[in-house]
């Protein structure tokens, strides 16, 4: 769980210069085993020359983010509020009292198990989502401004505007520029 939500929130991994010779010297060892198609056991080996690439990205990441297990409550509990914000609850509804209350659990447990799975409060995700899908809709020029003050929820235009200068960097029409 620790690995996808670091993942999703930054899909490069920096490695350190020791990581990168073990990241080379696994691509090297795929691509001699690739070579070797008469080997009696071609598969068996591929797979275990992936598994073992695999291995080594587990063991960055554990030294990256470190290794603190997650327990199964708390990973339960992660996977449902971001199913949540999937399914695109976060277009209507970005207070963390809403999500709460769909999971049952207070807010600040919920913001503090999001804080120890993944490194950020609950908040930070519900913006996450919202600005990434803000961002998009923005590239399409038939939607109105109006339109999505109304697709996620804001009081008015102006507060759109606001929210997506405070997150975007920018007013809606220069992010569109």
């Amino acid at each position: 769980m620790k690995g996808s939500m670091a993942l999703f929130n930054d899909p490069i991994l920096h490695l350190n210069p020791e990581q990168q010779k073990v990241c080379a010297l696994d691509f090297d060892y795929i691509k001699r085993r690739l070579a070797l198609t008469t080997h009696n056991f071609h598969r068996d080996a591929m797979i275990n020359a992936i598994q073992c690439m695999i291995i080594d990205f587990f063991d960055f990441h554990a030294s990256l983010y470190g290794n603190e297990k997650i327990t199964s409550q708390y990973a339960d509990l992660m996977e449902r509020f971001l199913a949540l914000l999937e399914h695109g609850d976060f277009r209507k509804n970005r207070d963390i009292g809403y999500y709460a209350d769909k999971l049952c659990v207070t807010t600040k447990y919920l913001s503090e198990v999001c804080k120890k799975v993944s490194g950020f409060p609950a908040n930070y995700w519900i913006n996450r989502y919202t600005v990434l899908d803000i961002s998009r809709q923005l590239r399409d020029k038939k939607r109105s401004f109006t339109e999505l003050t109304d697709l996620y929820g804001f009081s008015s235009p102006s507060y759109f505007s606001r929210y997506v200068q405070k997150y975007l960097g920018a007013s809606p029409t220069d992010f569109r520029e």
